[in-house]
């Protein structure tokens, strides 16, 4: 039997395409190992989305070259989608490239390999199938849900729609089965992603629908929670608040990615509607939830960023207040408008200024989180004495620790109500049970 390893890097979304990976070799027969070293054929689904992203992606690709035996090596994902052209003869280690279109020919692409050809097998971005079969990693009671592929923004500084090529949302009929499915293995929070979830729907059916979506996601027996990643400031539409703060599955927390505060920069970036969308969507979101967990993203370094307007950064940081934060040094990326602009921030100030930000948002993170002291929260158990609550998103926020005995023995995917008690670090919690779902 050929045994199988898929190495996953990136984003959520590339973990959901790892996970259809998985469930196209299961159905077909393929032994699946987590352990790349005792694979025959390791696939790497890579990201490319910025310079280190890629830099990760080659050396975790010549890593697995390294290994004795040398399994077969195909190389998915971003980078490959990208770059496969010009690495095709820089890795002769790589038997295969492939593109996410690819990923329902994967059988007979490794056929192919195992018999000494060497492929290339990168079709369009928006070409091949996207209902695919799917394994995901069995006792985890939360799973992605991919809603769209692609983008139609234009930010100056980002490569993803040369990459995933024009935003394209899958139907609804389609998403909702696939919730289904996940919720019969015991999924009980779904995390809705793609490159702007809330740009779900006008491609296809003429409007935004979104709000749609979450209440048909909702009627989802065994379904619990439902958290929006990668919203867009400008499509915070009333309707989308609404059902957020009405919905009882509905998570109030969102990931708003607004990338900088000063309106010079943010005109350099190409972010419609500026400052104000991004403060007008909060203002919205908090009046109608005054509770709800806002993360953010920003970029430091962006090219003409002046010391002034990484002030007036940190200014907006102090006045939102929000939860979470993650910041990116800019890197200048091939075919960009940016990399193209004057004024190019030399590496040692994005890196000063990147620590100056985060060690800022470590204050502020942190007095978010001591309002919860002696308040309860809902939290789901993902392992022996950890949990997270409605306010934490998987692998990019806090945790909740558990502290009695009680919690630690209960099974991933259970619901308890957590009474907090103190702030571990600067971004996790810990409380104790007080009843349990």
């Amino acid at each position: 039997m050929i045994k199988t390893a898929v190495v996953t890097l990136g984003c959520a979304k590339n973990q959901v395409d790892s996970e259809y990976m998985l469930g196209v070799l299961d159905k077909n027969g393929f032994v699946l190992v987590g352990d790349p070293r005792e694979a025959d054929v390791v696939i790497v689904n890579t990201c490319s989305f910025i310079t280190a992203a890629k830099q990760e992606a080659l050396e975790t690709i010549l890593g697995v070259a390294r290994q004795e035996p040398r399994p077969y090596i195909i190389v998915a994902g971003c980078l490959a989608q990208q770059h496969a052209g010009e690495l095709w003869p820089e890795l002769p280690e790589v038997a295969a490239f492939i593109g996410p279109a690819a990923i329902g020919r994967l059988p007979l692409i490794i056929e192919r390999v195992l018999k000494g050809e060497r492929l290339l097998d990168v079709p369009g971005a928006d070409s091949g199938e996207t209902e695919l079969p799917r394994l995901t990693e069995q006792g985890k009671p939360y799973a992605y849900l991919k809603i769209a592929e692609g983008c139609d923004n234009r930010c100056s500084y980002c490569t993803i729609p040369a990459i995933k090529g024009p935003y394209r949302s899958r139907p609804l009929e389609k998403i909702v089965a696939e919730a289904e499915a996940l919720a019969n293995t015991g999924v009980k929070e779904l995390i809705l992603v793609a490159q702007d979830t809330t740009a779900y729907g006008l491609d296809c059916y003429g409007e935004y629908r979104l709000p749609q979506l979450l209440r048909e996601l909702a009627r989802i027996q065994g379904i619990e929670w439902l958290r929006l990643l990668y919203a867009y400031p400008t499509r915070i539409t009333p309707e989308l608040v609404e059902v957020m703060a009405t919905e009882a599955k509905v998570l109030p927390y969102l990931d708003l990615p607004l990338q900088h505060a000063s309106e010079t920069v943010l005109r350099r970036m190409n972010r419609p509607g500026g400052l104000a969308a991004g403060i007008k969507a909060i203002e919205r979101l908090r009046q109608a939830m005054p509770d709800i967990a806002l993360r953010s993203t920003f970029i430091v370094g962006f090219p003409g960023e002046r010391e002034e307007d990484f002030r007036v950064l940190l200014d907006f940081l102090g006045s939102m207040q929000f939860d979470w934060v993650g910041a990116f040094k800019y890197s200048p990326e091939t075919g960009t408008a940016a990399a193209a602009l004057p004024d190019q921030v030399p590496e040692e100030i994005k890196e000063e200024r990147y620590h100056r930000l985060m060690l800022y948002q470590q204050t502020i993170t942190r007095s978010c989180n001591e309002r919860w002291i002696g308040r309860q929260l809902q939290v789901l158990i993902e392992g022996p004495g950890i949990g997270r609550s409605y306010r934490q998103a998987p692998e990019v926020d806090g945790l909740v620790y558990i502290e009695d005995m009680e919690g630690s023995t209960l099974p991933p995917g259970t619901l308890v109500t957590v009474k907090i008690t103190r702030v571990r670090g600067n971004y996790d919690l810990v409380g104790q049970v007080e009843a349990e779902r």
